[in-house]
């Protein structure tokens, strides 16, 4: 995962280059280099993705509009609302959920970064978008998170009738709901779906998500699982690194074996359960975590489950590298893929 910095070069995130513990006198309790740094007097320094920018109402390239809504009050859970370009006719759209990555630390739906892809796959895929504000780890560990894009979930298949959201009410067809998020943000859209089907590690068991409301599909980017058996493609680094990166975001949990991390762990629902009828894993080439995208794919489409699966795959690229370079080649061809599996694998774009 990696950001660009004030310059031309490039802050890597989730670096191999990292310290668990530091030494007193820089008064660190933690710290993974590029990415956050955990005082010993409970401040959390984040390094990237604090960035902010207000929604566009219609001056945005894209002609895309947004707005910002407040879902849970409690908690402060938000989300950006995104609405494409009108056309003269008055169909429904499909209605796009998305939750961005960040190693469940850092990085928002309101950052330039997600605001200015979401645009993108907006204005690509004529759907309506509901991109999540949920809370970060360390000040709110996981599965805060994952609690946050569950009732967001619920929030947006409520959105029906009298005082409903309008742009959800009058303009998306909340029976053709697709979830999708890179890196962590594939990771909460993966145990919302569970959900959704009635069995979770995180939401726990009960009724499946009723008619009219249905997921037909999830994205799930460069997906962030793990587990303590190591693929043959992976570095100790990468192990050591994760391992880390989890203790951090969840302390409580026993280790990278939990549900959250590891679907296939003992204990773990069964993936034949996920709630959706069709599943498509972008993997990158030289992405740390590619490896675990084919992982989680083969276990899916091994475990009984009646949906379609698809794995896309852009060799030579790295960890989300399409959030960085809208304008690459790749990226916009992936953006596409994106943009016609949202529609049914019908790509009508606008």
């Amino acid at each position: 995962y990696k950001e660009k910095g004030s310059g031309t070069q490039e802050t890597h995130i989730f670096s191999l280059s990292h310290l668990s513990t530091m030494d007193s006198s820089v008064e660190l309790i933690a710290e993974v280099h590029g990415f956050i740094r955990l005082h010993k007097d409970g401040r959390v320094e984040r390094l990237n993705g604090n960035e902010r920018v207000p929604p566009s109402t219609d001056h945005h390239p894209t002609g895309v509009s947004s707005k910002d809504v407040l879902i849970d009050p409690g908690t402060g859970l938000s989300a950006r609302l995104y609405l494409p370009p009108l056309s003269g006719n008055h169909h429904r759209r499909p209605l796009l959920i998305y939750f961005h990555g960040g190693g469940f630390f850092i990085q928002s739906a309101f950052s330039p970064f997600y605001h200015n892809y979401v645009n993108s796959l907006v204005a690509e895929s004529g759907a309506v978008a509901v991109s999540v504000e949920y809370r970060l780890a360390p000040e709110h560990p996981v599965p805060a998170c994952h609690h946050d894009c569950w009732v967001a979930f619920q929030w947006v298949a409520r959105q029906t009738g009298p005082g409903a959201e309008p742009w959800i009410a009058d303009h998306a067809d909340l029976g053709r709901i697709v979830l999708a998020g890179d890196s962590a943000g594939a990771n909460l859209v993966h145990h919302v779906a569970m959900g959704a089907g009635g069995a979770s590690a995180v939401h726990g068991s009960g009724p499946p998500i009723e008619d009219p409301v249905k997921i037909q599909g999830i994205i799930l980017v460069h997906p962030y699982f793990w587990s303590s058996t190591r693929l043959d493609e992976e570095l100790p680094e990468s192990v050591e690194l994760v391992e880390l990166i989890w203790k951090l975001a969840c302390p409580a949990s026993p280790g990278v074996d939990d549900p959250i991390m590891n679907p296939l762990a003992v204990g773990s629902p069964s993936l034949s359960g996920l709630g959706c009828r069709r599943v498509l894993v972008a993997i990158a080439g030289k992405d740390f975590l590619r490896g675990r995208g084919r992982w989680l794919y083969e276990a899916l489409t091994a475990s009984g489950w009646k949906g379609e699966a698809e794995v896309e795959e852009v060799e030579g690229e790295e960890h989300v590298f399409h959030l960085f370079r809208l304008e690459d080649e790749k990226a916009k061809l992936l953006l596409k893929r994106f943009a016609s599996f949202i529609n049914g694998g019908r790509y009508h774009p606008g």
